[in-house]
């Protein structure tokens, strides 16, 4: 059962979570094949919206509170950024693949430390930069730049990463000033969709009736994993479940490999090893660093 709280009940709905995204990741790989990304990308964030909206309006104060934000331009911002973001990114699925991209975007959540520094105030000892360091050399050896694996299209990923380290800080930020992350969802939904409704309708483009059922499905798995990432949230701390996020890298590279036929090569394994061991020793010493006494 879901249904209980406390962080073995948020540990397990982030799990969770992180299996509907990995679908989500290889279903928008397989739309992006055929069409383009600014349409479905649309389609599935006004079926986000109206997720939105549906949860702000059964919250208490409703609409009223759930738009209610001192920071209302920054909030805005966030949405259309990680908008942006998931066009990004899921170009990046199409044109390197899952196991590429889920590699490189790894790096966010150690760009999310550095940004935190000059955004939030937020110090950093010389071993979590020294982390962020080891990070930065993983992509390198990921990506291998001026050798003949190297392609200019990996750069994506490494945007898509900075993107999303930017979208997250700023979430931390208007959190902070609006007292709670109820007005950051609600701009994430209805500013991101907003933004896609004026580009995607110039991509508009006629689906056959199984990549309508596909479509489907990303709407749904997706709904699925915010959900379930929001459950999360509200039973346990979110130090408690950062580590989970890599679990999304290791299923997405598990669906490239099995459903596309991606291949990944030992360098590049060493390269996400890399990552995700900084990525965890960061995670570590934030929970340190929390810990009473």
């Amino acid at each position: 059962m879901l249904s209980a709280s406390g962080p073995a009940a948020g540990i397990r709905f982030a799990l969770v979570a992180m299996v509907f995204l990995a679908v989500q990741d290889g279903v928008s790989k397989h739309l992006a094949e055929a069409y383009p990304v600014p349409f479905f990308v649309m389609i599935r964030y006004w079926f986000f919206a109206l997720f939105v909206l549906a949860l702000a309006g059964r919250a208490p104060g409703g609409l009223r509170a759930a738009s209610r934000t001192r920071m209302p331009l920054v909030q805005v911002f966030r949405g259309l950024l990680l908008a942006a973001q998931i066009l990004v990114i899921v170009t990046a699925f199409d044109l390197i693949g899952l196991a590429a991209t889920q590699s490189v975007f790894a790096l966010h959540p150690l760009l999310t430390t550095l940004l935190a520094i000059p955004i939030l105030g937020e110090a950093a000892g010389w071993r979590r930069l020294a982390a962020v360091g080891v990070g930065l050399l993983g992509v390198l050896v990921i990506l291998r730049p001026g050798s003949a694996v190297f392609v200019p299209e990996a750069l994506l990923a490494l945007l898509a990463a900075a993107m999303f380290s930017v979208y997250h800080v700023l979430t931390r930020l208007v959190a902070r000033e609006d007292g709670g992350s109820g007005p950051a969802f609600f701009y994430t939904g209805i500013a991101g969709a907003a933004g896609l409704t004026l580009l995607g309708p110039f991509f508009w483009t006629g689906m056959t009736a199984a990549d309508l059922g596909w479509l489907a499905v990303l709407c749904v798995v997706s709904l699925c994993g915010h959900y379930c990432l929001i459950r999360a949230l509200d039973a346990t701390e979110a130090v408690r479940i950062q580590p989970l996020v890599y679990l999304q890298m290791v299923f997405g590279i598990g669906v490239g490999a099995l459903v596309f036929g991606e291949a990944v090569d030992w360098p590049a394994l060493l390269g996400v090893a890399m990552i995700i061991g900084a990525g965890l020793y960061v995670i570590w010493r934030e929970m340190r660093a929390r810990a009473p006494g």
